[in-house]
């Protein structure tokens, strides 16, 4: 049994309680004001307390007990509770106030205005009661809904990673994998040396196949590994330098979020200049914001804003992680070359920094 369910069925009992003595209370001043039926203010007070109190259990009962699913069914049920409870609580109170049987016959006029009060206040409970069943049941749909987008905006983020982390092109497996048998035999120590910055990256990647986020240190880590192949594929044409001071290198941080500009940046940009270019990554925190800058001085933006599947990636995943809180800025890198910024805010998880 749900030990919660009797806690919060007594906060909404004592709250709509409470609303029923005030209204009650409310028409006993009325009635008094209006001298209706000769009656004092407190025995208006005491019949419309007993009349609410009645009214307002049979209501209750009705909604929060038997819960008839059949709105018909339910309709009759509350109709029949406004008048029961009613007549019942009307009767009580009169018994309260020490009136006898008789009284009620000679003060009939009286006590079927009080019924009809009750009635009329049976009503506006009950209609309460539907308001908030109403906008409970709407609440609780728009949550389900709004959960089971989140899920799918999870999902689609992690296929999209799993996407491109497959798609971390098998020619740079082939051709490293090529360019290491090559070194092997004319110069052992640089093959060993790649071989060790492959193994180094493809344990990390894969790994990050099955996590949702790592730590801003540990994304660097692959990256350097990355780069590393391609200083030595390229034949010092390419040069890096990576900035990330040590106190922020725990900092969590999306995987696979660095790697395709990193990718972009050397297949657009240096890698068709003949004298190759440099690659140098800068990590900043300012605020609750991580701000990665990767400037390149290959040949900068092309004219058909061409720069590849991995900018859009990030993009979409930005967005779906972070909303508007997650930004990848592309500016022109003076002399040359493009610079990519990348800013996401930390401390939250991913997926609810959007609301």
């Amino acid at each position: 049994m749900d030990t919660r369910l009797p806690e919060i069925s007594l906060k909404k009992f004592l709250r709509t309680f409470f609303l029923s003595v005030v209204f009650c209370t409310l028409i006993a001043l009325f009635l008094t004001s209006v001298r209706f039926g000769g009656t004092t203010f407190l025995s208006n007070f005491i019949v419309t307390q007993c009349l609410g109190i009645a009214i307002f259990l049979c209501v209750f009962t009705v909604h929060h007990v038997l819960k008839p699913t059949n709105p018909l069914v339910k309709f009759i049920a509350i109709v029949i509770a406004i008048i029961i409870g009613s007549i019942g609580g009307s009767v009580l109170g009169f018994v309260v106030i020490g009136e006898k049987p008789s009284r009620f016959i000679s003060e009939y006029a009286y006590f079927i205005h009080i019924v009809l009060f009750g009635i009329l206040f049976g009503s506006i409970i009950s209609y309460f009661f539907f308001s908030r069943e109403r906008i409970r049941s709407t609440e609780t749909l728009m949550q389900e809904e709004k959960i089971m987008r989140l899920t799918s905006e999870k999902k689609a983020v992690e296929t999209n990673l799993k996407l491109l982390q497959a798609q971390i092109e098998p020619h740079f497996l082939f051709n490293t994998l090529s360019n290491i048998l090559s070194l092997l035999d004319t110069d052992l120590n640089k093959g060993k040396s790649m071989l060790m910055d492959l193994i180094r990256y493809l344990r990390t990647s894969l790994s990050k196949t099955r996590a949702e986020a790592t730590t801003l240190g540990q994304e660097m880590e692959m990256i350097k590994a990355y780069l590393n192949i391609f200083k030595v594929r390229m034949e010092g044409r390419l040069l890096y330098r990576i900035d990330v001071p040590d106190n922020i290198k725990a900092l969590p941080f999306p995987p696979m979020l660095v790697q395709p500009l990193v990718e972009n940046a050397i297949k657009h940009g240096i890698e068709p200049k003949i004298e190759g270019g440099e690659v140098t990554i800068q990590a900043r925190k300012n605020g609750d914001i991580i701000r990665v800058e990767l400037a390149d001085t290959g040949t900068g933006l092309h004219e058909d804003g061409d720069m590849g599947f991995g900018l859009s990636n990030v993009r979409e995943r930005l967005q779906s992680l972070y909303g508007d809180r997650g930004q990848l800025i592309l500016e022109e890198n003076r002399p040359s070359g493009l610079k990519a910024i990348i800013e996401v805010p930390y401390g939250t998880d991913h997926g609810d920094n959007r609301r």
